[in-house]
């Protein structure tokens, strides 16, 4: 180090403090390179390059401090205003974060001023430390570890981000600009309502469109990507190695643990492989599908972190396929579709515990499909080298593209938008059936109570049947899907095993328990008591069954719709489940609504009554997995919030005593004034973050959206925004309105179910 001596006696017999560069250019310099190591250069020699390397780093570190002077200091004599300025200087010393992207200038002829390195405060020899330390151009950098930050790309210095607010004044255009078009949308909207209906049984005079959309072909996996049989890869043809796929994708998840979904999985797969593949694959568990569910996974997540631009292009594609296949020409207006693509084939999955989970949903060719569209419209072409099962003309029906799917023997059907005129026509009629309903329903309640005593079992049976319809608002039962087989139940299908008596239960006499799976394996458990004849009437049905034998044994959900429709015409059970849902809604919202309440409180007050209806019609849900986490989520944001409140209330109390010692002061008024505001809006988030989880917890178990868009008449719904001035867009959102824009229309203030 003999080269380091001689520089420190050079300067003047003192070792000055040495910065990191100069540190690293001595162990470049001395031992510490492998290059020098390998320098055969006499000491002296080695010594003259050290002083010459040291000298130039002097000036680099002068051009530095005199950088850091030019900007923010103005006198290193004041050390106080020194530090302040370099506390304020960022932590990159190339950039400025104002000015992201543009490179701070310093001129090589620039003369050397300022302080040397040594002189300087010890607040900057630190500042310098860290900028030397994290100079990006220094190569010894990377050598001894020091993380380097990036340069901003040239375009990014070219053109630097930034981010400005809009104005009040772009605010209103946009709101303005939101509102035209609106206006416009709505002046464009068919108003189909306004117009004479047509005969009975008569849908349409013209539809025309271009037929479903069918999903791609299946291609063959990449040569890198293998199934394994016994351990060995094995080449599967394209039909099986499609099935294959199937199952892959859904290792992850319980359904491929089940023994029925395995099962039947495997017993469709082999109908799908060629001789020699049955052959040789005989046992599901010798099977390997982990390349297989490896590579679903990978694509999966490389969309998720697809570009803008790749993500633009994908969307312009769908947009094109909707433009082609998802409007038709329904009497000569432009209607959207609903459901225009084609189910890609999977594995039935079914809910609950399912019977037939796992087996293969085939793929839909054209020649399963029936079109139905006007004689005098242009018939929609099949895909090329196929042909349409058959082609249709019938008004009478809505569907435009109908076929029967494998695994239930149910058909499928291709129908219009909830938007459109022919959805829009039979929400209506249902809601005015159930109007018609309000006006007779007693006389049919004192028939159904008079049938309870009535000598024939099938009457006394209907009669029974009805009073749980009527008062619990059951499904009727009998409502499955054709070929279901999953275990579910309705009124009239209801067995033995389903309920048990109880003279006597939680202090109410005659109670009925009843514990069942409804539609989509929904468990109802109720505990209700009922009337005498009714209860003896149950005991008489259950007299000598067993626990599998029907309940209502003489009865079907045929026999009591043919029956209701003779007391009201177009009456059936299900317009019951309307009547009641609908009606609680109106007499829920009159008992808790107030005009006086702020906008949060009536919101909940709607959200109550809807739920009122949602247990009604036992519209249950499971709660979500991050429920938890929201709710923690929320209730520190609440936390927080009280804290705002009380320092903010503390803050207005001192204002006040400010006033009160000056009270000629108009300034401090003001202040106080604004405080008051500070604190007045402290308590409205407040109180709205309050409503808002107590919203989210009561409806942790219940599914609201089902009976509002199915079984509430939206009149009631629009009638109650506009008395409670409550805008339409809180209680629907946009594609609701669209739904329910003629119950929007016609509805005014006075509107009663």
């Amino acid at each position: 180090m003999g080269g380091e001596k001689n520089v420190g006696q050079a300067k003047g017999g003192k070792a000055k403090a040495k910065t990191p560069r100069q540190r690293l250019s001595d162990k470049e310099g001395g031992s510490g390179g492998d290059a020098r190591r390998k320098s055969t250069k006499p000491n002296k020699e080695r010594t003259e390059a050290t002083a010459k390397s040291q000298r130039a780093e002097k000036v680099k570190v002068q051009k530095k401090v005199k950088a850091l002077k030019t900007e923010s200091v103005e006198s290193f004599d004041d050390d106080v205003r020194f530090n302040l300025a370099v506390k304020e200087e960022p932590e990159d010393g190339d950039f400025v974060p104002e000015k992201r992207g543009k490179k701070r200038k310093r001129p090589e002829d620039e003369p050397m001023e300022g302080p040397s390195c040594s002189s300087a405060t010890p607040t900057l020899n630190r500042k310098l430390k860290e900028k030397d330390e994290a100079d990006p151009r220094t190569e010894k950098n990377t050598k001894e570890g020091i993380k380097i930050e990036k340069k901003p790309k040239k375009e990014e210095a070219e053109h630097p981000v930034t981010t400005k607010k809009k104005s009040k004044e772009e605010i209103e255009a946009a709101k303005a600009l939101k509102i035209k078009k609106r206006e416009e949308e709505e002046q464009q909207r068919w108003r189909w309502w306004e117009e004479d209906k047509y005969e009975d049984g008569i849908k349409w005079k013209f539809l025309e469109h271009r037929g479903p959309f069918f999903p791609p072909e299946y291609q063959h996996l990449p040569d890198n990507v293998n199934f394994y049989y016994n351990g060995k890869v094995v080449k599967l043809g394209l039909a099986a190695e499609e099935v294959a796929l199937f199952f892959a994708q859904m290792l992850d998840h319980e359904y491929t643990t089940k023994d029925v979904f395995r099962n039947n999985f495997f017993k469709d797969w082999r109908k799908e492989m060629t001789l020699e593949e049955r052959v040789l694959i005989s046992d599901l568990n010798k099977c390997d599908f982990r390349e297989l569910h490896t590579m679903h996974k990978e694509k999966v997540e490389a969309r998720k972190v697809l570009s803008k631009e790749e993500k633009l292009v994908m969307k312009e594609a769908n947009q094109k396929i909707v433009e082609e296949y998802g409007f038709c020409i329904l009497d000569h207006h432009r209607e959207r579709i609903g459901n225009f693509k084609i189910e890609p084939p999977g594995l039935f999955r079914g809910r609950g515990e399912h019977p037939k989970q796992g087996m293969l949903k085939k793929r839909i060719q054209p020649e399963d499909v029936i079109i139905n569209c006007a004689k005098k419209s242009c018939i929609p072409e099949p895909p090329a080298g196929h042909h349409w099962k058959e082609v249709r003309h019938d008004n009478t029906v809505t569907w435009l593209a109908s076929w029967t799917e494998n695994v239930q023997g149910s058909c499928k059907y291709v129908m219009l938008n909830p938007s459109s005129k022919l959805k829009g026509e039979k929400d209506w009629e249902k809601y005015e059936v159930a109007r018609r309903l309000k006006s007779c329903v007693n006389g049919i309640r004192q028939q159904y109570q008079q049938d309870i005593k009535s000598k024939q079992m099938e009457t006394r049976q209907r009669a029974v049947a009805l009073y749980f319809i009527d008062k619990l608002a059951l499904r009727a039962g009998n409502e499955k899907e054709e070929g279901e087989t999953a275990d579910t139940v309705g009124c009239c299908s209801l067995r033995v095993e389903h309920i048990t008596l109880h003279d006597l239960l939680e202090d109410k006499d005659c109670v009925v328990e009843f514990d069942f799976l409804g539609k989509d394996c929904i468990r109802y458990y109720n505990k209700v008591p009922v009337t005498k004849r009714v209860f003896k009437n149950l005991k008489l049905f259950m007299k000598n069954k067993e626990p599998g034998d029907d309940l209502f044994d003489r009865l079907n959900t045929c026999l009591l719709n043919k029956h209701l429709s003779s007391l009201l015409p177009g009456l059936t059970a299900k317009v019951f489940r309307t009547f009641n849902a609908s009606i609680t809604l109106q007499e829920q919202l009159q008992q808790l609504s107030n005009m006086t309440d702020n906008p949060a409180e009536k919101l909940l007050s709607y959200n109550r009554a809807n739920r009122a209806v949602a247990v009604l019609c036992n519209h249950q849900r499971v709660p979500p997995k991050t429920f938890d986490q929201s709710m923690a989520n929320l209730q520190s944001k609440i936390d927080g919030r009280r804290e705002q409140l009380a320092l903010a209330k503390s803050e207005l109390k001192l204002a006040k005593k400010e006033v009160k010692a000056h009270s000629s002061d108009g300034k401090l008024q003001a202040v106080v004034e604004r405080k008051k505001k500070a604190v007045q809006r402290c308590e409205e988030q407040l109180m709205k973050m309050e409503v808002q989880a107590t919203n989210r917890e009561e409806n942790k178990q219940i599914a609201l959206g089902t009976s509002k868009l199915n079984y509430l008449d939206p009149r009631i719904s629009v009638a109650w925004c506009k008395n409670m001035e409550v805008p339409l867009d809180k209680i629907y959102n946009k594609s609701q309105r669209d739904k329910f824009a003629w119950a929007v229309d016609m509805t005014g203030a006075d509107f009663i179910f």
